[in-house]
């Protein structure tokens, strides 16, 4: 099913875009992950299908656009933030994607992510080294947009879900860059939902989002 995307933030395309020196921009986790952790080894081409085989493809040409674009930010000492609660996505993600390549590696179909996890002690320590890593990087990169998590911002995170099409999780990372004070709201990332929120600049590669912002006349380019 088609989605019905309704476009309410600026968004700039950073396949044509230079970041500028007023920009401060917060980082999604997947630009994190794509920075500091890379990509798993691609699929084996006799053993995938071509839909995955595509997916593959299409994560790699999303990685370069967003590390060079990132890269491009931190080369002209644009300040870049993170928030705090990413490092749960971005375990959780790692930590996946490790126990998905040591099954397939193994050829443990039936193994369980409890078993993997409390089993298998050398690849827990790999994980955590590859999650230390990757989370010493962000810090070295970029400055904390600290978040209190607090009843307030619980019953104003949940009066956000009638407005805007973004998860519960990426609710709160949304306060935190607001509570800064910075304006405008600058986020780098892919996801989509992040276009329905008014009064931000969205900074993306993300082809359908970038589309229905020409359609809807939210797409915007900056002077270079």
């Amino acid at each position: 099913m088609s989605i019905n995307l309704t476009v309410r933030a600026e968004v700039i395309d950073i396949r044509t875009d230079t970041p500028q020196p007023t920009d401060i921009l917060l980082v999604d986790t997947n630009v994190w992950l794509w920075q500091t952790y890379g990509l798993p080894p691609k699929p084996d081409p006799k053993q995938s299908s071509k839909k995955e085989q595509r997916q593959a493809q299409q994560a790699e040409q999303k990685l370069k656009v967003y590390t060079r674009y990132l890269n491009a930010a931190l080369s002209r000492g644009i300040q870049l933030k993170y928030c705090g609660l990413i490092l749960a996505e971005l375990a959780h993600v790692i930590e996946r994607t490790e126990f998905e390549i040591f099954k397939r590696r193994n050829k443990l179909n039936s193994l369980s992510a409890k078993a993997y996890r409390h089993n298998y002690p050398i690849e827990h320590g790999k994980v955590a080294s590859l999650i230390s890593s990757a989370w010493s990087q962000i810090t070295m990169l970029a400055s904390s947009a600290d978040l209190m998590v607090d009843e307030e911002l619980a019953d104003r995170a949940t009066t956000h879900f009638y407005t805007v099409a973004l998860d519960g999780y990426d609710l709160f990372l949304f306060e935190a860059i607001r509570q800064t004070g910075i304006k405008p709201v600058q986020i780098l990332t892919d996801d989509m939902d992040y276009a329905t929120v008014p009064n931000i600049q969205l900074f993306t590669s993300n082809g359908r989002v970038i589309q229905c912002a020409a359609d809807q006349k939210q797409l915007i380019s900056r002077g270079q």
